[in-house]
């Protein structure tokens, strides 16, 4: 995948406010349909990755595996983030056909 691409992608998406970031706030952006595309860092804890990854299951919600936690927080504008939520159909669409793309 072109790692650029997904992290030039993802600041705008942040900076629009597009973009839920941290556990509490994706477990809410879950909970009340507003996540379109789960993002979880490659580096993230097992614990983190199974807990999201079932919840994205529940809500029908795609997750995929990106970045590491600090790349994924540097885009968005943070220290360090395990998981996102992107909350916009149009980002999340790009972003999966960017990752399919380079599949």
């Amino acid at each position: 995948m072109n790692e650029q691409c997904v992290v030039n992608l993802l600041s705008m998406a942040q900076r629009a406010r597009r973009v839920a970031s941290g556990a509490f706030a994706v477990e809410e952006a879950l909970k009340k349909h507003k996540a379109r595309l789960l993002l979880l860092a490659v580096d993230a804890r097992p614990e983190t990755k199974r807990r999201f990854e079932e919840l994205a299951d529940r809500y029908d919600v795609p997750a995929v595996s990106l970045l590491t936690k600090e790349a994924l927080g540097s885009c968005l504008g943070k220290e360090y983030r395990a998981v996102a939520a992107v909350l916009d159909a149009g980002f999340a669409q790009r972003l999966r056909e960017l990752m399919e793309a380079q599949a």
